[in-house]
């Protein structure tokens, strides 16, 4: 179970989405003493904290935590606008195990998380999960992608937004759902930017480039046609 504590409705709505949709078990609370009973009930596996809430500072949080025996080794993360190095160094210093700045990719938060929980033991290490469509193969866990056997090297929103692709192929995404779960809703770079991002994709999944298929006036899809011809065979039985 991983507590998030944010005071932003949408952020904490969205994040808690985000989280439970890849089987991670969460819950949000708007303010320190929501979170405070919380604990008292149950102790998490995780803890995420906004550091500037209406009730107190995500960093007291943090040191009250570390100072009690029942949560002091409770994995946290901070999820803060607070962006400079001296905040890191603060935070990190003073006890957080990571830090993700706003705004952040969806997909990059809940694999931090999963760190997290591993951290805290509460994750078993499975043997690590490969998506494969056609000749293109993808690691997840290791952050690779094989095309034809050959190693493609991919930026970071490159291997993101592949993954969120390969991970539902035949499935049609707007370009708004994949800026917002890939690249973060406080995102202001415009749909464009999703364009982009599939044309460099393209050109380095060469001869696989149409396996990213373009759906006029919606968005994309990834394309699985041993999928779809055994669906077509099939259906003519």
């Amino acid at each position: 179970m991983i507590y998030y504590v944010e005071d932003d409705d949408n952020i904490r709505g969205l994040t808690l989405y985000a989280l439970r949709q890849q089987g991670i078990e969460a819950e949000g609370f708007s303010c320190d003493s929501e979170f405070k009973a919380a604990v008292a009930r149950r102790v998490p596996d995780a803890v995420l904290l906004d550091i500037m809430l209406p009730d107190t500072d995500g960093l007291e949080i943090m040191r009250r935590l570390r100072a009690s025996t029942e949560t002091a080794t409770v994995p946290i993360m901070m999820l803060t606008a607070k962006d400079t190095e001296l905040d890191k160094v603060v935070a990190l210093d003073g006890g957080a195990d990571d830090y993700l700045t706003k705004p952040f990719s969806l997909m990059e938060l809940t694999s931090r998380c999963r760190a997290l929980l591993r951290r805290g033991g509460m994750m078993s290490r499975p043997a690590p999960e490969m998506l494969s469509v056609g000749g293109i193969e993808l690691s997840p866990s290791h952050r690779e992608v094989r095309v034809d056997g050959h190693e493609l090297k991919l930026t970071l929103r490159e291997f993101d937004l592949l993954e969120y692709l390969m991970r539902k192929p035949g499935v049609v995404f707007t370009r708004e759902s994949l800026l917002q779960s890939v690249w973060g809703w406080d995102f202001d770079g415009g749909s464009r930017t999703v364009d982009v991002h599939v044309q460099t994709l393209r050109q380095k999944l060469g001869s696989h480039a149409d396996r990213i298929e373009t759906v006029r006036g919606v968005g994309y899809r990834l394309v699985d046609r041993a999928a779809a011809d055994e669906a077509v065979a099939d259906s003519a039985e």
